[in-house]
C-alpha cells in the first residue's frame, strides 16, 4: 500500500533523523569507534592532537566560521524587528513619505513581506541553541582532551551515563558539538527555501550539511570533540528546525509540488494540458 503525502513527509523529515540517531548510538556510543578515530589523530609522544595548538587553524576553522551563522541569526532578528516597525509607520502617511525619501521604505516592505520567514529563522535558531546548551549541561560530557584518555584529568563518559532531565549533570560541556551545531542552524534556511519552492532547495540542504560536518570535523582534529558529537548536533538541530517549520508554516506549505514541476506545467500549451 503506497504511503500518503503526510506519511512520506514525516517519514523523511522525522523518521529518518530518528533512525540515524539510533544508528549513531549503536555504532558510536556503544562501541569504541569514536575513540578509534581520535586515536588516529593523537600523538602519544607529544600528548597532542593534530591541530590542537595550531593558532592559525583555530582562527580559520573556529573563530572566523562563526561569522556565517552569527550574522544569519542577527540579520534575521533585525529584519523581523524592521517588519514590526513597518506595521507601525505604514499607518502614517507622513512617516511613510519620510522613509520613502530616505530610501528605507523598500527595505521595510521587504521585511514585512517576509515577516513569517524572518521570525521562523529567529525561532529556529533560538530553539536549536537552547536545546544544544540544555543537552551540554544536562549530560556533563568532557571533551577528549580533557579526559584521562588523552592527557587530561577528567573521566571519559558517554552522554547517557549521567543524563539528568531537570538538573545539571556535571561540569563537562562537550556533547553535542557546539561548533558543529552553529553550522547546522543554517538548516533553517533550507525550510524557508522549501516553503517558497526554491528549485535549488536540495542543493542548499547539501551545502548546509557539508558546512555543519566541516565545522564539527575541524574540532575533532583538535581533540575537542568526538566524531559522533557532530552527528548528534546535526540530528538535534534538524529536529529543532523541522519542528519550528511545522509550527510556523504547517506541513502542507512545506510539501507542495516542487517549483520545477509547476514551472514546467506552466510552460505547456493549453492543448497539451487538455490531452492529459
Amino acid at each position: 500500500m503506497p504511503l500518503s503525502a503526510r506519511q512520506r513527509f514525516y517519514l523523511s523529515n522525522l523518521g529518518l533523523p530518528l533512525l540515524l540517531a539510533a544508528l549513531v548510538w549503536l555504532l558510536f556510543d556503544l562501541t569504541n569507534l569514536d575513540r578509534w578515530f581520535s586515536d588516529l589523530l593523537y600523538d602519544p609522544a607529544t600528548g597532542h592532537f593534530l591541530f590542537q595548538h595550531d593558532a592559525l587553524f583555530e582562527t580559520l576553522t573556529h573563530k572566523w566560521p562563526r561569522i556565517l551563522p552569527d550574522w544569519t541569526g542577527e540579520l534575521a532578528l533585525i529584519g523581523a524587528l524592521l517588519s514590526l516597525l513597518w506595521l507601525l509607520v505604514a499607518r502614517s502617511a507622513g512617516a511613510t513619505a519620510l522613509l520613502e525619501a530616505a530610501r528605507l521604505a523598500p527595505l521595510l516592505r521587504l521585511s514585512n513581506r517576509h515577516q513569517r520567514d524572518l521570525w521562523y529563522v529567529v525561532l529556529a535558531f533560538a530553539l536549536s541553541t537552547t536545546l544544544i546548551h540544555y543537552l551540554k549541561s544536562h549530560t556533563g560530557v568532557y571533551c577528549p582532551v580533557e579526559t584521562t584518555l588523552y592527557g587530561g584529568s577528567q573521566p571519559h563518559l558517554e552522554w547517557f551515563e549521567q543524563f539528568s532531565l531537570l538538573s545539571k549533570a556535571g561540569d563537562g560541556r562537550c556533547w553535542p558539538g557546539g561548533h558543529a551545531s552553529s553550522g547546522f542552524t543554517l538548516l533553517a534556511l533550507y525550510f524557508v527555501a522549501l516553503r517558497h519552492r526554491w528549485v535549488h532547495a536540495r542543493a542548499l540542504l547539501l551545502a548546509i550539511l557539508a558546512v555543519g560536518m566541516l565545522y564539527g570535523t575541524t574540532r575533532v582534529l583538535q581533540g575537542w570533540h568526538y566524531m559522533s558529537h557532530t552527528f548528534w548536533a546535526g540530528i538535534v538541530v534538524w529536529l529543532s528546525c523541522c519542528s519550528c517549520a511545522l509550527l510556523c508554516y504547517g506541513r502542507p506549505a512545506l510539501q507542495a509540488a516542487p517549483a520545477r514541476i509547476s514551472n514546467r506545467r506552466a510552460c505547456e500549451t493549453p492543448s497539451a494540458l487538455q490531452s492529459r
